[in-house]
């Protein structure tokens, strides 16, 4: 999915069962990043835990999910895989919701015993039960757990199959939820405990039901309740790129920031950090904005030049030192064509001077220094070198006026 330059177009996100709340959040989220050139593709699971899972094995091509705050304590799950985690931040309440049939029952302790529903194994609504009667001491003392399937619960409940039934929206249809409310003789479990709960279990939060909520003809429900609930955790593994960081969050705060039954406007998304540390590109988000390519232009626009500054960069990098560097290596170069024929003319000038020169040898050194003078002289030399070349071309005649005065001089010596 990654590329090495810009931002990639394809995402994967695991969601939840069909129907479930994760679904319908996946779908939505699909829809607002394909306005953008993102193209989505949903691997449905079988809730929270399963979606730890499934972000916590490398084999498995996903890169962010929907996971409750806490999820990660009660997996098995290595630290090493949990590490390569991070929370783009918590979108939502997820409140937990127990039903049952009967007479009015005040604690969860009051379940012992009975015939339970705690969901699909794999989703959250099943660990958090299975915690929640564990610390009230429900576990290998008669109670039995139930498996109703999907879409029965409200039927198993009227026909006496099961006893109580504990649902969340992430593993279960919103449709079956707004039903079992509605239904008759089928209570919502008023947690009166509830601030115990949450102090207890840090991930939890206390959530309130008012009265009438769901109807206000028919006073649904009839009564305030209190329930209790983890906030959803917006997952990703830790090579998430920035510009998918921005959109999800963008995503989220177009579908989650507004009121709702449990949430007030602009409460989500939240920098809120449970097992898994919010990402740094979460915290310039909430602290920001988007960046500013992507604040600036189309997200398709932004991923290409985002695209090109990655490859402009690195080379970018390498040529300035390398500009710079030019016109010393140019200013060597040029120097270095007309100091080799200063050696040569040194040579020269030692062999014309030596005590054993003769006349004959001395001519042999002026045709030597006429080829000199004649190379130098097919040079081409910019402007800016002038002086070294016309040094260079008074030095040789320096040499040739000494070697001619010499020769003068030693021949008026040797005249009778």
């Amino acid at each position: 999915m990654l590329t090495n330059f810009g931002a990639p177009n394809h995402i994967v996100i695991t969601s939840g069962p069909k129907g479930s709340s994760f679904a319908r959040y996946a779908e939505r989220y699909r829809q607002i990043l394909a306005r953008e050139g993102v193209a989505v593709d949903i691997l449905p699971s079988e809730g929270s835990s399963d979606n730890l899972l499934k972000l916590s094995d490398p084999n498995v091509r996903v890169d962010v999910g929907f996971v409750l705050s806490g999820e990660a304590g009660k997996q098995d799950v290595s630290k090493s895989a949990t590490g390569k985690l991070m929370s783009l931040g918590s979108i939502n309440y997820q409140p937990l919701m127990i039903f049952y049939r009967g007479a009015t029952r005040e604690l969860i302790a009051d379940f012992r015993g009975l015939r339970l529903d705690i969901g699909e194994e794999g989703s959250g609504a099943h660990a958090l039960a299975l915690a929640l009667l564990k610390a009230n001491g429900i576990e290998d003392d008669g109670t039995r757990f139930v498996k109703v399937a999907d879409g029965d619960e409200l039927r198993a409940l009227q026909e006496n199959r099961v006893d109580a039934i504990f649902v969340m929206g992430e593993s279960t249809s919103g449709d079956m939820m707004r039903t079992l409310l509605r239904a008759p003789d089928i209570h919502l479990f008023n947690v009166r405990q509830a601030d115990a709960y949450v102090r207890r279990f840090n991930n939890l939060n206390k959530l309130s039901l008012p009265e009438g909520t769901l109807d206000f003809g028919r006073n649904i429900p009839a009564e305030s309740t209190t329930l209790i609930g983890p906030t959803v955790e917006l997952v990703a593994r830790d090579n998430l790129h920035p510009a998918l960081s921005d959109l999800l969050l963008e995503a989220a705060r177009e579908l989650h920031g507004g009121a709702s039954l449990f949430r007030k406007r602009g409460e989500f998304p939240a920098p809120q950090e449970h097992a898994f540390r919010i990402s740094p590109d979460a915290s310039r988000y909430y602290a920001s904005g988007k960046s500013f390519l992507y604040r600036s232009f189309p997200y398709g626009v932004a991923s290409l030049i985002a695209r090109i500054i990655a490859f402009v960069v690195p080379f970018a990098l390498v040529l300035i030192p390398a500009l710079k560097m030019a016109p010393a290596i140019y200013r060597w170069r040029m120097e270095s064509r007309i100091h080799r024929w200063y050696r040569a003319l040194l040579e020269l000038e030692r062999d014309a001077f030596h005590p054993s020169s003769d006349p004959k040898a001395r001519e042999e050194v002026l045709r030597q220094l006429d080829h000199i003078e004649e190379s130098v002289s097919r040079i081409n030399v910019p402007a800016a070198f002038g002086d070294l070349f016309y040094g260079l071309r008074g030095h040789i005649c320096f040499v040739r006026n000494l070697m001619l005065s010499h020769t003068s001089s030693g021949s008026g010596e040797t005249t009778p």
